[in-house]
């Protein structure tokens, strides 16, 4: 994953990711070190994908993180949902 992470781009993400979770039962990995910016949008793609990811019965990990969406993670209350993701 690469580039803005916001309300513009998140159609985007959500075309591109189609099928991902599809076929359930394998680890998904979102490497996050290309993401440049990201706002609540991004944020809710992320949520939206790990609640996809578990309806699929599918493991899901998000990497390298940006600061600046953990900051959002803990501002909404939501650093146990992504803690041991």
């Amino acid at each position: 994953m690469s580039g803005n992470l916001t309300f513009q781009t998140v159609p985007e993400f959500q075309a591109q990711a189609g099928s991902l979770f599809e076929g359930g039962a394998h680890p998904v990995t979102v490497d996050m070190k290309g993401v440049s910016q990201a706002d609540s949008a991004g944020l809710a793609l992320m949520i939206e994908w790990l609640q996809s990811a578990r309806n699929a019965k599918c493991q899901l990990e998000f990497t390298n993180i940006p600061e600046q969406v953990h900051d959002l993670i803990r501002v909404n209350g939501l650093t146990q949902v992504f803690e041991s993701k």
